[in-house]
């Protein structure tokens, strides 16, 4: 029966256990299917009803009626959100279940551990320091649940310190572990998510870098060894489209051969000369494969690809915060040398498509023979004409170009890149379209660019013989202040990039000091991408040189040693095992053990009695010891009760000392 009475989960661990569930299940919710939070839902407010004493406990057919249900639901739709969403849905699921049916205290042990482990998933999608406060402070509310396991009587409050507590004291172990332990390579591959990808895509028609212009989504930061180059050199190089179908512009199959084989394959572009650009990029999580960087980036870390067409690209999808270092020769020419495959492609375009676009190409190659001279004749008649740079052009029919450029006369930058690459190639001369992002935005306090998603750009790339790959951006003719100053030059947040992003903290640029706090707390969370998250094998290795003044197997031993010991030291005094005496105890044991011994001979020392009182009773009753208790008892009070000096202290401790043993003799 006692057995019994001690599994039923107690009304302060049910509470707990609430709070724990909501904490742990919200920030997983963009990874939840619809069945997935529903079935949650319906744990959680039938488990608030048990709290509340309205419903019973559910059968067990079904809590096995709603698990078979979720796995059948979970595999038919498990291609569709990814491996890693399917496996982390089954988890959230027996959770849930698990909270709904539990009935004894290892029950909630286990919901616990779950609980544990899926804190550590919900941490791999979303490291910010921002997330890992909040994550924190769901940790301690599931520590909490296991301290009120073994602390019923506490009230919330000290449940709440107790775990907090518990948190704390880990936290030093937690950060010796981080410097210590070897920074090695993943042991397996995750599964991939199959959750959508963000910013760039692999293609690209007139709509679709317009779509990213209403994004304030963070695309990546870059910060430079020396001052950034200016804004209007600052072309972020991602995607090389160079296969045109009259609507949309793609990747070359040649480039996607390339790319899917990277894994097997040794890059063989070589290291342009020159004194390169050297920076660092933190790439956001964008599930895409492609980096970024500034012509002609090179990079010499081992996952990552450095493609013909002057693109980075890591060997596995990026759906962490990625950081890697990157070294631009700004003046290094691209391909100076065409080979005759890379030009055809460059030069093909769809038969009968944009039939006036292509006698306006001619009429423009019959007047401008050079091609250096085409080229800017085409870059100041989009200066010259009545072009318009908006985001909400207007509708284009199948003949897009010939639409664009000769009824519409308003676009994007897709459309003006579009139209510029196409009459390039009708005049013979090889071109392509790029995309990535042009601009940033500079943090003073840090000292590194923020590249956001509505920075999404395109341009054009023409070969010129001896020149190699040179950019044309008409949109520099249409709108030189974007180029020169940044989107925000021309367009209004508000009904751009804001306009679906009611919360960003974007719009506090308005307000000098909250955009100078907004700058503060960005500054702190790029610190804690390179300090923490970027935490790798180089850095770990400078941490311990200092530390040590150089890492050998018997200084690491001693300091891992004399770390643990520390903490261990540390956490065994605050648990109450470890004690220190306090001034005064040792002489208080003493005068404690010559009073037990004057016990033994019938003086036994009253709760009421102070040690003056006790000191004349004992010299009455025995008066051969009179003279010498009555020091001892002086010298005991002056130790425990009154100020010293250290040579005073010194002295009468000695005097003390000798006194005890003399009286002790006696006895």
């Amino acid at each position: 029966m006692s057995n019994e009475h001690s599994e039923i989960i107690s009304r302060h661990s049910l509470l707990w256990l609430l709070l724990a569930n909501v904490a742990i299940l919200v920030p997983l919710y963009e990874k939840l299917t619809p069945w997935t939070m529903a079935i949650c839902g319906i744990c959680l407010l039938w488990r608030l009803g048990i709290f509340i004493g309205k419903v019973a406990k559910p059968p067990r057919y079904l809590v096995t009626f709603l698990a078979l249900g979720s796995a059948i639901t979970l595999a038919l739709i498990i291609s569709s959100i990814g491996l890693l969403n399917g496996l982390i849905n089954l988890l959230v699921l027996g959770y849930a279940l698990k909270y709904i049916e539990m009935r004894k205290r290892r029950d909630v042990r286990t919901v616990v551990l779950v609980g544990y482990f899926l804190i550590a998933l919900t941490f791999i999608n979303q490291q910010s320091i921002i997330y890992t406060l909040i994550l924190g402070l769901v940790t301690t509310i599931n520590t909490c649940v296991l301290v009120s396991l073994y602390h019923e009587g506490n009230k919330l409050k000290e449940t709440a310190l107790m775990g907090s507590k518990l948190i704390i004291q880990s936290l030093p172990l937690a950060a010796l572990l981080f410097i210590v332990l070897p920074k090695l390579p993943p042991l397996w591959m995750v599964p991939q998510n199959g959750s959508a990808t963000t910013g760039l895509s692999d293609e690209v028609s007139f709509g679709d870098i317009e779509k990213l212009t209403r994004s304030a989504a963070l695309a990546f930061r870059a910060e430079f060894d020396r001052s950034p180059p200016a804004n209007h050199l600052l072309y972020w190089r991602a995607l090389v489209m160079e296969d045109y179908d009259g609507k949309i512009w793609t990747q070359h199959k040649s480039i996607k051969h390339i790319e899917k084989d990277v894994q097997f394959t040794v890059s063989g572009r070589v290291r342009p000369s020159g004194n390169p650009t050297n920076y660092s990029v933190i790439a956001e999580p964008s599930y895409q494969n492609w980096l970024y960087g500034l012509d002609v980036a090179f990079s010499d870390d081992s996952n990552i690809s450095n493609l013909p067409d002057y693109r980075l690209y890591a060997k596995r999808s990026v759906d962490q915060q990625y950081r890697y270092r990157v070294q631009s020769y700004l003046k290094s020419p691209m391909s100076p040398v065409l080979d005759n495959k890379v030009k055809r492609i460059n030069l093909s375009l769809p038969e009968a498509s944009n039939l006036k676009t292509q006698a306006f190409a001619n009429q423009l190659l019959l007047k401008y023979p050079d091609p250096l001279q085409r080229l800017n004749a085409l870059m100041n008649y989009f200066n010259q004409e009545d072009y318009f740079y908006t985001l909400s052009p207007p509708r284009v029919g199948p003949q897009q170009i010939d639409d664009f450029l000769f009824e519409n006369k308003a676009g994007f930058c897709v459309h003006y890149a579009s139209a510029f690459t196409f009459i390039a190639r009708k005049t013979g001369i090889p071109a392509r379209l790029v995309t990535g992002y042009q601009g940033g935005e500079w943090n003073q306090q840090a000292g590194y660019l923020s590249v956001y998603q509505y920075m999404a750009h395109a341009w054009t790339e023409v070969w010129l013989e001896g020149k190699g790959w040179v950019r044309f951006d008409p949109t520099a003719m249409i709108a030189p202040q974007r180029v020169l100053e940044g989107f925000d030059a021309i367009f209004e947040p508000e009904s751009s990039y804001l306009l679906d992003s009611p919360f960003s903290p974007l719009r506090l640029r308005e307000f000098p000091l909250l955009n100078k706090l907004r700058l503060s707390l960005a500054s702190m969370d790029y610190y804690w991408s390179v300090w923490v998250l970027g935490f790798d094998a180089n850095k770990q290795q400078r941490v311990l040189q200092k530390l040590l003044g150089g890492v050998t197997k018997q200084k690491m031993s001693l300091f891992m040693l004399i770390a643990i010991s520390l903490i261990g030291l540390t956490i065994a005094y605050s648990a109450g095992l470890l004690t220190f005496r306090k001034r005064g105890e040792q002489y208080a044991t003493k005068y404690t053990q010559i009073c037990n011994k004057l016990n033994n001979k019938g003086l036994e020392r009253r709760l009421d009695e102070g040690p003056l009182d006790y000191g004349k009773r004992v010299e009455l009753a025995m008066p051969a010891l009179a003279n010498e208790f009555a020091l001892f008892t002086q010298y005991y009070i002056a130790l425990k009760y009154q100020p010293l000096t250290k040579q005073g202290q010194k002295k009468i401790s000695k005097l003390f000392l000798r006194l005890f043993k003399q009286i002790r003799k006696k006895l």
